[in-house]
């Protein structure tokens, strides 16, 4: 089973995955950022594709290629269920690794876990993210691309508590 666990900087991806873990035996972490800052270091922006020197190394067509073939072999290496946080709203790419998922394993599970841009800016002003910085300047485009029906299933955010949404993920998976 591949549980993606999707939203924009501040909705809670990656505490919702980390208090996931106990309640999903024999999982583990998956996360696809790692990836990106890997690919950061070893390729320099002068050294992408011309349309790979963006700000996101989501931009970048190794990161989508890496992210899915990391999966198969973490699943084939360590017989594991994936729960992949992850920011991932632009299409093409979500299509790509939600797809390629379905190659790895026949069982993936996506939430989108959905707050107001209010809530997000509060969320990331309180982890210690600077008002402004690069995170802040995503939300509002995340906020709006992330309501397309695609990325169903949607588990609003803004008045829940961890244990909330873990538990709605855990009705839903099982």
């Amino acid at each position: 089973m591949i549980i993606m666990i999707n939203g924009a900087f501040g909705a809670g991806k990656t505490t919702a995955a980390n208090g996931l873990l106990p309640f999903v035996p024999n999982s583990m972490i998956f996360d696809p950022e790692e990836i990106g800052y890997m690919l950061r270091k070893l390729v320099p922006v002068e050294g992408r594709l011309f349309h790979e020197r963006t700000d996101d190394f989501q931009d970048m067509e190794l990161w989508k290629v890496l992210t899915v073939k990391t999966a198969a072999e973490l699943k084939s290496t360590y017989n594991k269920h994936l729960i992949v946080p992850m920011t991932i709203y632009k299409r093409r790419n979500f299509d790509y690794i939600y797809d390629g998922f379905k190659g790895v394993d026949k069982n993936v599970f996506h939430f989108c876990l959905s707050a107001s841009a209010e809530t997000l800016h509060r969320r990331l002003t309180k982890r210690g993210d600077e008002p402004g910085g690069w995170q802040f300047q995503q939300v509002d485009k995340c906020v709006a691309a992330l309501k397309d029906p695609v990325f169903e299933d949607h588990i609003m955010t803004d008045e829940l508590q961890t244990e909330d949404i873990i538990r709605t993920i855990l009705e839903k998976i099982s």
